[in-house]
């Protein structure tokens, strides 16, 4: 019998890696859709639990991870395509070069080369995306088919994970399965809500200043919220170098007081706390370099599945340590005194 699970195991390991294989071009909408029902089974369980019908839970729970995505991503195309004719005759009015004196000294940077760059990649940027609408289309139909599929029968992905493994390594597969859900809490519903309270507050931060694209940098400033460490403050940075350039330099320092505080940091502040307990509990510095990495090496699917990695990383290390004999542990501190 276990010979037989062994052949089993190593055929499902087969057929999975050429899944993959022939399926790359999905992969990240399924690594998306898997981790998003990580997310919202308790929502659906909490559904079901309340007497409603496994099918009704399992709907509404997709349809809340469907408005999600839409909610995030809508805005910003929105407001791009909206404002691209603005944008884009705001790239035509800069200088090509910019010139200053620090203490009496001359200094001067070209930056032409740079303004042509950015009119072709947006100006690309907005061709690719309207020649891949379909091809968005039908991913996102793909991804609410799979987080539905995947709500109406959780227990079946446990069910055989738990067959597969001997019953003295289930703890450990619970353990894993308790960071893998604190942590895609951490990255999905805690760094959502903050982007929320941080879009709020941006929207009113920039439209009380008096920004024309209010709307659409308070939504850039809500996804810069998934950024870790570097956050929407960076937007702030730049919308206020842009001030400087024009010479608007009373808006620029307000814009930095008022932004890096209420933006910047008031989200944070009040959100992130009331969240905090609820997450898988992973250094800012070690969720940084997972989400740098993970982007730098696999794209956007990294900034979930790099902190993901590193988490899980963390969690074995700790369980290594855990599992030490005590007499082993006994003889380190004898050692160390």
């Amino acid at each position: 019998m276990r010979s037989r699970q062994g052949v089993l195991v190593g055929l499902v390991a087969v057929t999975g890696l050429l899944t993959v294989v022939l399926l790359w071009s999905v992969v990240t909408t399924v690594f998306f859709a898997i981790t998003v029902a990580y997310v919202l089974y308790p929502l659906r369980r909490l559904l079901v639990d309340r007497g409603i019908h496994r099918r009704i839970a399992a709907a509404a729970a997709t349809s809340v991870a469907f408005l999600s995505v839409a909610a995030l991503i809508g805005p910003l195309l929105w407001s791009l395509y909206r404002r691209r004719g603005t944008l884009l005759a705001y790239l035509r009015t800069l200088p090509t070069g910019f010139e200053f004196e620090i203490l009496g000294m001359p200094f001067g940077f070209e930056v032409g080369s740079l303004v042509a760059t950015a009119r072709v990649a947006i100006t690309g940027l907005a061709v690719d995306v309207a020649g891949s609408a379909p091809i968005i289309g039908l991913k996102l139909f793909l991804f609410t088919l799979l987080v539905y599929a995947l709500l109406l029968r959780p227990s079946a992905a446990p069910a055989v994970v738990f067959r597969a493994v001997p019953d003295q390594f289930h703890s450990l597969v619970r353990t894993m399965h308790e960071r893998t859900r604190n942590t895609l809490y951490a990255i999905y519903v805690l760094q959502g809500a903050t982007a929320l309270g941080t879009f709020l507050i941006a929207y009113l931060v920039f439209a009380g200043l008096g920004y024309s694209g209010a709307f659409g940098l308070a939504a850039v400033a809500g996804i810069l919220q998934f950024v870790p460490v570097v956050g929407p403050s960076i937007l702030i940075a730049l919308v206020a170098a842009t001030d400087v350039v024009a010479g608007d330099l009373t808006a620029a320092a307000t814009l930095l007081v008022i932004g890096l505080v209420f933006v910047g940091f008031l989200p944070d502040a009040i959100i992130r706390p009331q969240l905090a307990p609820y997450t898988a509990d992973i250094p800012a510095s070690l969720y940084f370099i997972g989400f740098t990495g993970g982007v730098l090496s696999i794209g956007l699917v990294g900034f979930i599945a790099g902190p993901l990695v590193v988490a899980l990383f963390v969690e074995a290390v700790e369980l290594l340590t855990n599992d030490r004999p005590a007499v082993q542990r006994q003889l380190d501190s004898e050692h160390t005194e």
